[in-house]
């Protein structure tokens, strides 16, 4: 399962929506794992793997937080999350570079900020990688024994 996701972050001093971001991700995650859990009759999910790219920019920590919370009382009651953070590549649409993305670093930001502009020669860039947010696999719990789905 995949989602190409365009966060529209506003964040607040408090880091309010911060949160709530990673919360509404996270909820479309552990649903569609109990939704593809109940198609194959599951009894239990053990494993969840997903791949979040870095431009989404969702907080790995607040997203293993609101999963644990989420879980809770379901059949993935319990089981382990593995993340894979995967890196931005961008790709220069004047000079055919194709990689990573400069970073901002602001203080006025808080945070290094990427720049999508090309690294080499300052044109605008394309992003290739990393706006992804993918369940690369879960691992089940049938009848019959343990099943992982891909």
């Amino acid at each position: 399962m995949h989602w190409d996701y365009n966060p529209k972050l506003t964040q607040t001093s408090s880091g309010a929506s911060q949160e709530m971001h990673e919360f509404s991700m996270t909820t479309q995650i552990v649903e569609n794992v109990l939704r593809e859990a109940e198609k194959h009759n599951a009894k239990k999910v053990t494993e969840v793997h997903l791949v979040i790219g870095k431009l989404t920019f969702l907080g790995i920590e607040q997203v293993r937080f609101s999963y644990n919370i989420l879980i809770e009382d379901t059949i993935m009651d319990g089981s382990k999350l593995y993340i894979e953070e995967k890196n931005g590549v961008v790709k220069c649409s004047s000079c055919g570079y194709e990689g990573d993305f400069m970073y901002e670093d602001n203080p006025i930001y808080h945070i290094p900020i990427p720049t999508l502009r090309c690294p080499k020669c300052g044109g605008v860039v394309n992003i290739v990688e990393g706006r992804e947010c993918t369940i690369k696999s879960i691992k089940l719990v049938m009848q019959e024994g343990p099943k992982q789905y891909e």
